[in-house]
């Protein structure tokens, strides 16, 4: 790929203070990229290596076009630029070399020969689907998606368009449900939903959603899914929201709309969390959260009796100290 400034400044909605017709071939980090290649800032913590910069290019914001001694993109947010910047270098598996189905069914999208296609599958066009997936019956895949090697996605799943699946990922996997009986044996419950994952989905690698009990599990437009993540069955995740590796959603929990979820955060299940929520990550939400914000909760672990209490006491730890403050105020 070869892009020259001022290509990229149309891409990126940048402007150029350089040479326009500079040729760029691939995005570096600041301290190693060469003179034909672009790098990116987004904090002044950063200056001195901007200045020391061996870039041929660097996309900054305009507060720091000062420190750069290179050829310079000046937009307004550096990092969504960059991310914009970086599908357009971002090495892909040659598509020459999938060793294409001969499938008449699915004549306008590109399916590696290895593939399994079940029965009544609906697969959108212009789609890619690299080695050793496994499409079940009943699943409908819409427009414009890329599933790498070795996805699965389970009987009656829908995948809506422009959506991205990373290599390992089990869509639709039965979920987990288990009634027990006297003689405390367990006995599964079989789960009738699917899986609905709307547009501009990305769900990352070796994660797991599980198709719903009765009803479906729902992945909203837009939700940015890490890798190693499980979400259970009867799981609604509202649009725009990002979950971070290693975390675990329990069943029927409704999480809302632009949430963003750190890493190895334990979700406990049946609960409803609100739109624009942050939770920190490591934390554990074993309630609802009804308020905006940024939220964090992790404490040793004890017998499951003494954290009630000692949890009640928490909870109210900052009236306790405004109250002492007030009543050693009185004392003086």
């Amino acid at each position: 790929m070869k892009l020259t400034l001022e290509e990229i400044a149309n891409l990126i909605d940048g402007s150029i203070e350089g040479d326009l017709s500079k040729e760029i071939l691939g995005i570096n980090s600041l301290d190693i990229a060469g003179s034909n290649q672009i790098s990116y800032v987004v904090s002044e913590k950063y200056k001195d290596s901007l200045i020391k910069s061996g870039a041929g290019a660097v996309i900054v914001e305009d507060n720091l076009k000062k420190y750069c001694k290179t050829n310079a993109i000046i937009v307004k947010n550096a990092y969504l630029a960059y991310s914009i910047l970086s599908h357009k270098f971002k090495q892909s598996q040659d598509l020459a070399d999938l060793n294409y189905r001969n499938d008449a069914d699915y004549p306008a999208s590109k399916i590696a020969s290895s593939v399994l296609i079940g029965k009544n599958v609906t697969i959108g066009i212009n789609t890619i689907i690299h080695h050793n997936c496994v499409i079940e019956d009943n699943s409908n895949i819409g427009d414009g998606c890329l599933i790498e090697s070795n996805v699965t996605i389970q009987q009656g799943s829908i995948i809506g368009d422009n959506c991205v699946i990373y290599p390992g990922a089990v869509i639709g996997s039965e979920g987990f449900g288990n009634a027990r009986n006297l003689n405390k044996k367990w006995s599964p419950i079989a789960q009738l939903g699917n899986v609905s994952i709307g547009n501009n989905v990305s769900i990352g690698a070796n994660t797991t959603i599980d198709r719903g009990s009765m009803k479906n599990t729902e992945i909203h437009d837009g939700v940015k899914i890490d890798n190693l993540i499980h979400i259970a069955h009867n799981v609604i995740i509202g649009e725009d929201t990002a979950i971070a590796a290693k975390t675990g959603i329990a069943g029927s929990t409704i999480i809302g709309k632009r949430c963003m979820i750190g890493g190895a955060v334990g979700i406990v299940g049946h609960l409803n969390i609100t739109d624009d929520v942050i939770i920190n990550a490591t934390s554990t939400v074993n309630r609802d959260i009804l308020k905006p914000g940024t939220y964090t909760g992790f404490t040793p672990i004890m017998i499951h009796s003494e954290w009630k209490k000692v949890s009640i006491w928490i909870t109210k730890l900052d009236k306790i100290a405004s109250f002492m403050k007030i009543k050693l105020k009185n004392i003086r």
